[in-house]
């Protein structure tokens, strides 16, 4: 990863999305850009023109934490983009000292009593996802929830990979542009966060020669977190779920999350969930369920262009 152009793209694309109105600045003469011009931010920062250019051509070693929270205020960031900035600003400083070794170092494994603890979670699907997207564990019915990312994945399952990469992904995810989006944005904050991180660094390079939709999303240089909210499925044998989420570090194994689903009680959703809970304990074969759902009803037809590789 290139620091510091990540650091000058990322800025760039932030004050982009600010008008001069929203800060309170006079909004008169012709723009060439969208968005703040640098001096503004500067102002807005109260830092020189000239030492804020500097910083957002990734010169940022010795830069405070002071600065870039004012940096960070002057563009409206938020909790989760002040972070990467700040991440940003560390892999640049240690890039600018002693490069870091580039020793793959061990993957986080998922130990027995944490996949036990998932397994008694018999009634929420829940998995277990690592900083790349992998699907590294699952319980019995998050299995079956991700069904179409096991089958047509190999293991450990890649959501990313499906997601760009396989035509049946807006199958599984009817909000396809909304599942992209979440998944650029959280490998984003990951390829910051580990810059020498070979798993990451090739998975970015696959999906950006082989998709554009990907290619135009990571351009965008948006972040996010995936704490909490709501996420759309369609099962071939349930149909579609709208399910609630919760995500949560481990923290005796860094770089893993729990991400654990519920239905609101008495919903469509909540007795769908609950077939299929009974459909995943009868262990019935994913493929053949998709077989028989797609001959009895195909709903492969897509409600939207289709993906553009490439």
């Amino acid at each position: 990863m290139e620091t510091a152009k990540e650091i000058k793209d990322f800025l760039m694309t932030r004050r982009a999305k600010i008008t001069p109105d929203q800060v309170g600045l006079p909004s008169s003469g012709r723009r060439r850009v969208p968005g703040l011009r640098r001096e503004e931010v500067a102002f807005l920062a109260g830092v020189s023109a000239e030492y804020y250019v500097q910083i957002e051509r990734g010169h940022v070693s010795g830069v405070s934490e002071e600065v870039l929270h004012a940096i960070a205020a002057a563009l409206r960031l938020d909790e989760v983009e002040t972070a990467h900035l700040f991440d940003l600003a560390r892999a640049a400083t240690a890039k600018a000292g002693r490069k870091p070794s580039r020793t793959r170092s061990p993957r986080p494994q998922v130990s027995e009593s944490l996949q036990a603890l998932i397994d008694s979670m018999v009634s929420a699907p829940a998995i277990i996802q690592n900083g790349q997207l992998d699907i590294v564990a699952a319980n019995a019915l998050g299995r079956a929830l991700y069904g179409a990312v096991h089958e047509r994945q190999p293991a450990p399952p890649n959501l990313a990979r499906f997601i760009f990469l396989d035509d049946r992904a807006d199958q599984t995810f009817p909000d396809w542009e909304k599942a992209a989006d979440d998944a650029v944005a959280l490998l984003r904050v990951e390829a910051t966060r580990s810059p020498y991180s070979k798993a990451v660094t090739t998975l970015v390079g696959e999906l950006a020669t082989r998709s554009t939709e990907f290619r135009t999303r990571w351009a965008a240089h948006d972040v996010r977190a995936h704490r909490s909210g709501t996420k759309n499925f369609r099962h071939p044998v349930v149909g579609d779920l709208t399910l609630r989420f919760e995500a949560l570090d481990v923290t005796s194994a860094s770089g893993l999350t729990v991400i654990g689903y519920t239905a609101e009680p008495g919903s469509a959703s909540h007795e769908a969930l609950m077939l299929l809970s009974s459909w995943a304990a009868t262990g019935q074969d994913v493929a053949a369920a998709h077989a028989a759902a797609q001959s009895a009803h195909p709903y492969g037809a897509k409600e939207r262009p289709a993906r553009r590789s490439g």
